[in-house]
């Protein structure tokens, strides 16, 4: 199997002494010594060789994105297989390099092997991959390999993203249909202004007379369209090229992440999301056997939102100076009332794993059900601004005609 690296190297001959320089195919630094070892050479300086010129990868920021929860899904439950089948782990791994279809995943897929095959332990290979595989993903694998259950492990990991993966595809399905809606009406709007209402300024130039205000409006913007679109279109790069590379850090996520909270139709179902993947991720993990305190630390870094990140890391705190889970998450105002008392629940008797994935079952419900009226509400919402703002446009134009009319009326 190629692999996506070249490395330049010097190595010694021990049979003549003379230092050899060459280029050599591996995943990492570590792959390319041992070869060089299995060819009897000893190696001096090991270096990644640099792209540059035409041969250079290009990385548009924003763009490269990490493998979806449906790929993780799929690579996690084919491993899984493979292992409880008894294939050893460098045969799996070549299997599902060569079934793997995401090229994100299986770039990192060889990566992995080639660090496997050098020595390193599964685990300590996938987390030289960060981007590739999530914290969540590596504490279960380590867990796994660590307990001689690492088949069990990664089944459990591939029905955690499998059951993202459909939340994702829930949301998707009720946001998809309004949006497209939109674009259209937005490029009608657009068309509208850009091309027709010139039409209708000639013929009201003929007509003669005072424009009414509405109308006079929209030619003073159909006028100016030569300079508002590209202006529209530069701010609309520029506010995505800021957000691109501003979105992760500490001070947007603190502002923007309670907002997305507190919105009029969308604030519920985003904590309605949040709470469920919170509860999801965290009885996946301490089911699995993670330590409660390293399980909610990277639960906190896979909610992607700063207002429970904080109530997690309150959480975390809490436990470690030996007080109750329960009671942080009640001051938290983000987990509805009845996230805390089940959790509580679940302390006193011993179950908290079984209360966190029914707090999941239950919201992961609630979401499927409030997308569903979410969609429903949207459709109809649309309708009428689409109506409000393409029927004000149209009786605009129709403006002068109708005044000319009456004119004629009264003259007669």
């Amino acid at each position: 199997m190629a692999v996506t690296q070249e490395f330049m190297y010097r190595a010694i001959d021990p049979q003549g002494g003379a230092i050899l320089k060459g280029t050599i195919e591996a995943g990492t630094e570590a792959a390319v010594t041992s070869k060089l070892k299995a060819q009897g050479l000893t190696p001096l300086e090991v270096t990644l060789k640099s792209n540059t010129g035409l041969n250079r990868d290009i990385k548009l920021p924003g763009l490269t994105r990490a493998p979806s929860a449906k790929s993780l899904a799929v690579f996690a439950r084919q491993m899984s297989g493979l292992i409880n089948a008894g294939l050893p782990l460098m045969r799996t791994l070549t299997i599902l390099i060569e079934q793997t279809e995401d090229k994100k995943l299986q770039p990192a897929l060889v990566a992995v092997q080639a660090d496997v095959e050098s020595g390193s332990s599964f685990s300590a290979a996938l987390a030289r991959h960060p981007e590739v595989f999530p914290p969540l993903l590596l504490s279960i694998v380590r867990v796994g390999e660590t307990g001689g259950f690492l088949g069990p492990a990664l089944a459990s990991i591939a029905e955690n993203y499998k059951r993202e993966a459909e939340l994702q595809n829930k949301i998707r399905a009720a946001t998809t249909y309004p949006t497209i809606v939109l674009i259209i009406a937005m490029l009608g709007v657009l068309a509208m202004v850009t091309f027709v209402v010139p039409v209708f300024e000639k013929m009201f130039e003929g007509i003669g007379g005072s424009l009414p205000i509405p109308t006079q409006i929209l030619v003073n913007i159909s006028n100016n369209m030569w300079w508002i679109l590209p202006s529209l279109a530069i701010v609309v790069i520029v506010i995505a090229v800021w957000w691109s590379r501003n979105k992760h850090t500490d001070q947007v996520r603190r502002v923007v992440d309670p907002l997305k909270l507190k919105l009029p139709v969308f604030g519920k179902l985003a904590t309605k999301i949040a709470v469920a993947r919170f509860a999801r991720n965290l009885s996946m993990m301490l089911n699995a056997g993670v330590p409660i305190i390293q399980a909610l630390s990277i639960v906190a870094q896979a909610s992607n939102n700063w207002k429970i990140e904080q109530a997690v890391r309150d959480v975390q705190e809490s436990i470690r100076q030996g007080k109750s889970f329960a009671g942080p998450l009640a001051k938290a105002e983000v987990f509805p009332a009845m996230v805390p008392q089940m959790v509580s629940v679940g302390e006193e008797s011993g179950t908290l794993v079984e209360m966190l994935a029914s707090i999941a079952d239950f919201y992961e419900d609630e979401v499927e059900t409030a997308t569903g009226q979410l969609s429903s509400a949207i459709e109809p919402l649309l309708i009428v601004v689409l109506g409000v703002v393409i029927g004000g446009m149209v009786i605009s134009l129709y403006l002068p005609i109708f005044t000319l009319y009456a004119d004629l009326a009264k003259q007669s």
